[in-house]
């Protein structure tokens, strides 16, 4: 049955294998988050851009409805206006002041489907940058998002293995063990750690050569270093790499 220190050095060991398969990943996961918002954000403008196209064409297409419904009319009123059907000069006048009108509308129209053409071929414009912005976003997406499925996959074997042993290693050691190991880990990413030519190989601060003894001798006893607080244990624990697995 391995003493507590010695399941804790391993327990170390394996936190530490954990810790940098996590930092291997490092900014990648954030770095897929923030493509995704930003590729959703430039599809919202491009689908605010569509929209606009379409509003506007549908203007067009109204307007130029209307136009015809004008010349219509305006050709109908100069068929009265000169067909002999005019009684009066009060009638003649309100024809010719219904035309004037009609026109008048008329030029108006036709400026602002000048202006529109403008508007919308400034939108076409528009709308192909935004989907070349896009689609370059969605590239970029595309090879993140490869990049960490590469990365998660070599990892995932090896993540299960160590989080499996990880697991038996927790059943073993002593409860109280545990729960301080975890304590120090919430303010030292290596909360345990060995004695190396008698110093802290966290801190670095001396250990006195008592305690170098008393460690020894007392494998089941928990000893700190008194500088950083990181539990400690003799270097002859230390895992090796082949030994984890």
């Amino acid at each position: 049955m391995p003493t507590n220190v010695e399941l804790i050095a391993r327990l170390a060991h394996i936190d530490e294998k954990l810790d940098d398969m996590h930092e291997e990943l490092g900014e990648l996961p954030k770095q897929v988050k923030k493509l995704e918002d930003k590729l959703r954000q430039r599809r919202r403008l491009v689908e605010e851009t569509q929209k606009a196209l379409e509003e506007i064409e549908h203007y067009r297409t109204t307007m130029r409805l209307r136009l015809q419904e004008f010349a219509d009319k305006e050709s109908k009123l100069q068929q009265v206006q000169f067909s002999g059907q005019v009684r009066n000069n009060r009638e003649f006048d309100a024809i010719t002041k219904e035309i004037e009108f009609i026109r008048s509308e008329r030029t108006r129209i036709e400026q602002e489907l000048a202006q529109s053409e403008i508007k919308k071929e400034n939108l076409h414009g528009l709308l192909e940058r935004q989907m070349s912005d896009f689609e370059e976003a969605r590239a970029e997406l595309q090879q993140r998002e490869d990049e960490l499925s590469s990365l998660s996959s070599e990892q995932d074997n090896e993540f299960r293995a160590l989080q499996s042993e990880r697991k038996a290693i927790i059943e073993q050691l002593a409860a109280d063990w545990y729960a301080e190991y975890e304590r120090i880990r919430t303010y030292h990413a290596d909360a345990a750690v060995y004695v190396h030519k008698g110093s802290c190989s966290g801190c670095f601060s001396a250990i006195p050569p008592q305690v170098q003894v008393e460690m020894r001798n007392q494998p089941d006893r928990m000893f700190v270093c008194e500088h950083c607080g990181r539990i400690l244990y003799p270097e002859h624990y230390r895992i090796e790499e082949e030994e984890l697995m």
